[in-house]
């Protein structure tokens, strides 16, 4: 059964201006393996983790290096998950997409539990 859908949409240039305007924003944003990734990558990783927060119902306050966003060997992307939301998760599947091109950063997220 879907138990909450997340969607988040992130301006590139935007974000890039936010990231070298702010200096400690991108290691407060994310994990040191989600650092290394080109700009439009990290858009993509923050969108998702905003969607997952959506589909959570979770609201502010979750630590942004609780999900990490990674690759499995396929390629498709899915969450790494640590402390508080690892609990709010519990065991859920969590679906998630990745989009970034003209412009635009985005991100769909599905929690399914039984």
């Amino acid at each position: 059964m879907i138990d909450g859908i997340g969607i988040d949409v992130v301006d590139i240039e935007r974000f890039k201006t936010s990231i070298q305007r702010t200096p400690g924003l991108l290691e407060k944003l994310f994990t040191e393996n989600e650092i290394t990734k080109p700009i439009q990558s990290l858009a993509a990783r923050f969108a998702a983790k905003e969607a997952l927060a959506k589909a959570l119902n979770a609201g502010k306050g979750l630590g942004w290096h609780d999900a990490e966003v990674i690759n499995l060997e396929s390629g498709k992307p899915a969450f790494l998950f640590r402390g508080e939301i690892a609990d709010l998760v519990d065991g859920a599947v969590v679906h998630l997409s990745l989009s970034h091109d003209a412009g635009i950063a985005s991100a769909m997220v599905i929690v399914e539990r039984n």
